[in-house]
């Protein structure tokens, strides 16, 4: 027997090596002593909750679980690990056609999006001690699959913006989180423009851009949510793209009627969607467009009235699939405006290098913007739902002081996370089909029986 724990009476004694209890299966105890549910309740609190030693402090309280924080962080480890191997074992067999056949129904819709978040990360050294050694952030690609739910219409059922759009203070406020965000990256980032303060109350928005009442007698819009699933990874882009067409393919999204695909300006997303999602319609998130054309106006126009007024105009071109007449405008603004003084290098407030990066982006992007047809065909035009999954994931694995062990370390938390913010409760079906289960060990003594009696 292993040495008892008089300090923890309610803990498990340490599995002393070489020995196995027979009824470990049967009263369903993990290679830790654990029951499949007090197990189940360790990784949801580690991968809940902001820490590992917020996780303990939690399950000793709610649980009744006396454990380390150390401990909880080696059993988060193990099982995200586990996790891993999984999914890249499905992901091989998808890529060399080892494919098994989809078991989930056929859906009326579907759709994908993508983005990145950031997380710190450090190299562990053996031999130098505690600390962080060789860190710096690095992106963490994060998919939204969902399942939809709802019509298609014979014409735009949203012509004019909502008014989320039109409301100047949250349009302001959502500009600043995309600079936040989106500010690091070097590949068609937004220029750095100071931004007016958020108004203390909601402006009034200019009648001509109010939707009329006739339109609330219009459908529903945009489709609703059934179902969701997550992926999170620290893997470049190229592995990105195999992981989520496999899982995509296991949820039998390709058999789906209505498809969409959503990113940002980001090259390597439309990459994976040329290489994996040909048959998805591509979208480009409204979002990433609108914080263009309000950065643009910023830039350009002195007068407050003024660039609210660019800005409104602009949107809401782009937001009914004339793009191109946005940027025939830009690009006069940007001829009278002329070129920088020769050798010098302009700030990324000057209105020459943002009307640059925003008639690029409109370029590179025009023809993933035909939002009145999407609309139409019942697909979401934002990316809404994964910059929302960003923030539930950052949520666990980002901070300023927070230093994850790569690759393996956060690799294997944000498999842990991504499970538990998907609604087919992947991390229990991982539980269950693991070595020792009661639930695995059932079915192979069923499989044996029904072989006997073949």
């Amino acid at each position: 027997m292993g040495p008892s724990n008089t300090a923890n009476p309610r803990g498990t004694a340490r599995l002393v090596a070489g020995i196995f209890f027979p009824q470990r299966p049967l009263l369903r105890l993990s290679n830790h002593g654990y029951s499949q549910a007090m197990l189940r309740k360790i990784l949801e609190a580690g991968g809940h909750v902001k820490s590992f030693a917020l996780a303990a402090k939690m399950l000793d309280s709610l649980a009744e679980l006396p454990i380390s924080e150390r401990h909880v962080g080696r059993l988060v480890q193990e099982i995200g690990q586990e996790m891993a191997a999984a999914r890249d074992r499905q992901t091989e067999d998808y890529v060399h056609h080892r494919r098994q056949a989809p078991q989930e129904p056929v859906a009326a819709a579907v759709a994908i999006a993508v983005d990145g978040g950031r997380v710190l990360t450090r190299t562990p050294h053996a031999g130098q001690g505690p600390g962080v050694h060789e860190h710096g952030w690095k992106e963490d690609k994060v998919a939204c699959l969902q399942v939809l739910d709802g019509p298609t219409f014979a014409a735009d059922p949203h012509p004019l913006p909502p008014r989320v759009f039109v409301d100047k203070a949250h349009v302001t406020e959502m500009v600043r989180e995309f600079q936040a965000q989106h500010g690091l990256r070097t590949e068609a980032t937004a220029a750095s423009v100071p931004l007016p303060s958020p108004a203390p109350a909601a402006t009034p928005v200019p009648a001509d851009t109010v939707p009329p009442p006739a339109q609330a007698a219009l459908p529903e819009w945009p489709p609703q949510r059934l179902r969701r699933t997550c992926l999170a990874t620290l893997q470049d882009s190229e592995a990105f793209g195999k992981l989520l067409a496999a899982e995509a393919y296991a949820r039998n999204f390709f058999a789906a009627g209505r498809r969409a695909f959503l990113g940002d300006g980001q090259k390597y997303n439309w990459t994976i969607h040329e290489k994996w999602f040909k048959d998805f319609e591509p979208i480009a998130d409204f979002i990433h467009p609108l914080s263009y054309l309000y950065l643009a106006a910023t830039a350009i126009a002195v007068a407050e009235a003024e660039r609210w007024s660019l800005y409104l105009s602009w949107m809401t071109a782009c937001w009914q699939g004339r793009v191109s007449a946005v940027l025939a405008e830009l690009r006069q603004r940007q001829a009278l405006l002329g070129p920088g003084p020769p050798g010098t290098e302009l700030p990324d407030s000057d209105p020459r290098l943002v009307l640059e990066r925003v008639v690029t982006y409109l370029e590179n992007n025009g023809e993933r913007m035909d939002y009145p047809r999407y609309r139409q065909a019942g697909l979401p035009v934002t990316s809404a739902a994964v910059e929302s999954l960003i923030k539930e994931v950052n949520y666990r694995v980002k901070g300023t002081e927070k230093f994850w062990n790569q690759p393996a370390g956060v690799e294997a938390v944000l498999q842990v996370r991504a499970a538990l913010l998907s609604s087919d409760d992947r991390l229990g079906q991982h539980l269950r089909n693991r070595p020792g289960s009661a639930h695995r060990f059932g079915r192979r003594r069923q499989a044996g029986k029904d072989k006997k009696a073949a």
